[in-house]
């Protein structure tokens, strides 16, 4: 990998969507600020990736770690399916560059954590399918719900975070068949995956849940940094 500092590379991606901000209403590449203040509190330095770039192997080898965000649904066609009446207008920009980027960091054996959806494109990227609607696992509109999960004993997942721990979840589609290689190692009370590794891989982590929404808490981009920087040294 290219980078020799302290602070290892960690990409993240984000979404092209119309915002405004100062004078302008337009489109642009944006993501909750609150991804890169968990990736700086983590000690590492966070690099955007806006969707349509060239990713594969051969262009992300300077990159340290990756992160695949949360947002809007994964188009079903990708997984065989048909869209159901509650699934997202497809952003198939943004899904052909996370899967690109998914494809290439598996590659590399690159330290990847998929963050909602990000876990739902590295689900569907290894061969597996999703629950286009669960219930409960939104507030309202624009607020997390909070709950508890509980986390396989002995999985690298409960290795950062315990047994049992509380997570905030804003998702309404969820992981139905695994993908391969994907095991389950976290659950919520109605059974809906909340947390899956890659068997045999250095770091490859999926979290259902939204762990950038506690600046206080990085235990997870900080494992991600840490395997990040075993992979500069080597």
């Amino acid at each position: 990998m290219a980078s020799n500092g302290s602070e290892p590379l960690i990409g993240l991606t984000t979404y092209a969507e119309p915002v405004r901000f100062g004078l302008w209403d337009t489109r642009a590449a944006v993501l909750h600020e609150t991804y890169v203040e968990c990736v700086r509190a983590a000690g590492g330095n966070p690099v955007l990736l806006p969707p349509g770039g060239d990713w594969r192997s051969s262009t992300i080898g300077w990159l340290d770690g990756l992160v695949i965000t949360g947002g809007a649904d994964v188009n079903p066609a990708a997984y065989g399916q048909e869209p159901g009446p509650l699934t997202d207008a497809p952003r198939q920009s943004r899904d052909d560059s996370e899967f690109a980027l998914a494809r290439a960091a598996l590659e590399l054996d690159l330290p990847l954590l998929g963050v909602c959806r990000g876990m739902q494109v590295l689900n569907v990227v290894l061969g597996g399918t999703l629950h286009q609607h669960v219930e409960g696992h939104v507030k309202s509109p624009g607020v997390f719900a909070e709950t508890v999960v509980d986390v396989a004993r002995g999985s690298a997942l409960a290795a950062i975070v315990g047994e049992r721990t509380a997570v905030r979840c804003h998702h309404h589609q969820a992981l139905d068949a695994l993908g391969t290689g994907l095991r389950a190692v976290a659950t919520a009370p109605d059974g809906v995956v909340e947390g899956v590794e890659l068997e045999g891989s250095g770091f490859v982590l999926g979290v259902q849940s939204h762990p950038e929404q506690d600046i206080e808490d990085v235990r997870l981009f900080a494992a991600l940094v840490r395997a990040a920087k075993e992979g500069v040294r080597r």
